[in-house]
């Protein structure tokens, strides 16, 4: 007999699961709460935090699309709410609990806007957060060969409640696209012009990650966010290819060739012109062919007290 089961034994514990006890709510009751301890239980400092709560819960959902048919999608959720310095813990399982209320709805801004208000109301706080991320596809047409193919885009949508139950909501998109040097291809025509000689100038995957602030009482959807990216950037990757497609690629890699510095103009253009956009922060990493090493840039529409250009994690822009 083990160490374990002999202290067991001796103290009259069950070492059996028991799979017809069912917990009542008298039960319930003398069951202890850790998380709710008076502030005389709280370990290390006795001050407030910010975020406190759950990461990386998944279930399947509708998706609001721009068409009005839900799209039933897998989304990974965060959730978090904010800790008075009193109190010791929150019920962490309260914030997975109430998103599931919800679970049958159809996830949209409003909708996170709803929870985060039972967020406040379930969980006693002053404010919280919410982050639903998800792929969202769409058809993509090839440039030549009138091929299909699915396209799918890294999509968070994003809602905060603060302590006046003032709400904002942002939605993250990641977009895909091919950037040619300029300076690669005219070198390149210069070798030809003045030696005769071939060369082929550099384009590399590049990608772009767009926050957009979404006006009160406007909708922006991600068939929006994919379509003010393509008509900045053109240059979007493809999905079905033929040799006319790729022919037609390279036709356009050569119409539209750009720096990073110019990805991150051409988008700040067309959200900076869209009415629906509140606010707006663009970061762009280019994956350099040439270099061992990525050409980046972030820019932000400058708002006071609105969004910031401080991103800083490049390398989750690897694709």
């Amino acid at each position: 007999m083990s160490r374990t089961s002999s202290s067991s034994a001796k103290s009259g514990l069950s070492r059996r699961y028991d799979r017809q006890f069912r917990a009542d709510d008298a039960y319930r009751a003398t069951l202890p709460d850790m998380q709710n301890k008076d502030a005389s239980q709280i370990q290390g400092a006795n001050v407030p935090i910010q975020h406190v709560g759950i990461s990386g819960f998944r279930l399947p959902m509708l998706v609001v699309t721009r068409d009005g048919k839900p799209l039933p999608l897998e989304v990974t959720v965060t959730g978090s709410v904010s800790l008075a310095a009193d109190r010791k813990g929150i019920n962490m399982s309260r914030v997975m609990r109430t998103f599931y209320d919800f679970k049958d709805r159809t996830l949209s801004h409003e909708l996170l806007e709803e929870i985060l208000i039972r967020y406040k109301k379930d969980l006693e706080c002053s404010r919280a957060r919410l982050m639903v991320e998800f792929r969202y596809p769409l058809l993509q047409k090839s440039l030549r060969s009138n091929l299909e193919g699915w396209q799918y885009y890294r999509v968070v949508l994003e809602g905060t409640i603060d302590d006046l139950n003032r709400v904002r909501r942002y939605t993250h998109f990641d977009f895909v696209y091919s950037s040619a040097c300029p300076c690669s291809a005219e070198l390149t025509e210069h070798a030809r012009d003045y030696r005769q000689a071939y060369g082929i100038p550099h384009s590399q995957r590049s990608k772009a990650r767009v926050v957009a602030e979404v006006m009160p009482g406007r909708n922006l959807f991600v068939e929006d966010m994919q379509e003010l990216c393509l008509k900045g950037l053109q240059t979007e990757t493809q999905v079905m290819v033929k040799r006319e497609d790729e022919q037609a690629f390279a036709e356009l890699n050569g119409a539209y060739s750009k720096f990073v510095e110019d990805a991150a103009r051409l988008l700040f253009e067309q959200f900076d012109a869209d009415s629906r956009v509140q606010d707006f922060v663009v970061a762009c990493s280019h994956l350099e062919s040439l270099h061992s090493h990525d050409a980046v840039s972030v820019i932000n529409k400058g708002c006071p007290g609105g969004l910031v250009a401080d991103f800083a994690n490049f390398r989750d822009l690897i694709c």
